[in-house]
């Protein structure tokens, strides 16, 4: 099989400097400019708990909502609208900083949704069939990544979180296709919640940071951005390593990255 085309390789290029920043975490304490440990303090003890149960139900929800109103291919081809679903969870991050975790039953979920739909146009934009359960399993998987610091590359790497999620979802994959309802059922919910107990960590961060005193009123649209911009990252890299892979093999993308 050919080497990469030099677009390719430069597109790559881009994809590996997008998924290998500096996590979540350490964008949001350079914003912040506070350590998070102070929110985390703030924070009621069982909001961990708290946290982990909304994101389930929001991961559930968006997969199912997102994607109704939204075809696998547009009528009028167009760059995704990254910058309109920046300002819509804008306005949320605005509202859940002032009101605290109390807000986020009503604010993740409708935040969730909106930047699943931006990794989703992120994703139809490379080329990726979102009519499949393949191309929506994948924007899912999105919401994993990217979540470690920079230290625990070996951990939480791009292709270490992929592989992480491979099993359940194959199983989730191998069972659709075989037509099993009820089954199927069963294990696209344990792959939300391979996805979910990643996802949390990073809405847990979050929520530290709009707990702090001040903080949390006056940067909870910024934080918010912050975040939105931290996924559109994440599916920016995952969908072009995809788009790549389908033109030159998956093994041929993955030694051309790790050789970069």
């Amino acid at each position: 099989m050919a080497e990469l085309a030099q677009d390719d390789l430069e597109a790559l290029k881009q994809a590996k400097v997008l998924l290998e920043n500096p996590g979540f975490t350490a964008r949001l304490a350079d914003l912040v400019g506070t350590p998070l440990e102070q929110g985390f303090k703030a924070l009621p003890r069982a909001a961990s708990a708290r946290i982990g149960e909304v994101v389930s139900s929001a991961l559930n929800q968006c997969l199912r909502a997102a994607l109704a109103t939204m075809p696998s291919q547009p009528a009028v081809r167009h760059a995704p609208w990254n910058k309109a679903h920046k300002l819509a969870t804008a306005v949320t991050g605005g509202v859940g900083g002032f009101f605290g975790l109390a807000a986020l039953p009503v604010e993740l979920p409708f935040t969730t949704t909106v930047m699943f739909r931006s990794v989703c146009e992120i994703a139809r934009n490379e080329g990726e069939d979102l009519a499949s359960i393949t191309g929506r399993l994948q924007c899912l998987s999105v919401f994993a990544m990217g979540g470690g610091p920079k230290a625990q590359g070996a951990e939480t790497g791009y292709f270490a979180v992929r592989a992480a999620l491979a099993t359940e979802m194959k199983a989730a994959l191998d069972t659709v296709a075989r037509g099993g309802t009820a089954a199927s059922e069963s294990l696209l919910v344990r792959f939300i919640a391979a996805v979910a107990s990643r996802f949390s960590v990073q809405v847990t961060e979050q929520m530290a940071a709009k707990a702090i005193p001040v903080v949390g009123a006056v940067l909870g649209a910024t934080i918010n951005v912050l975040f939105m911009d931290h996924f559109q990252s994440m599916a920016q890299g995952h969908f072009t390593v995809r788009r790549l892979e389908r033109a030159y093999g998956a093994d041929k993308v993955r030694a051309a990255y790790e050789a970069l």
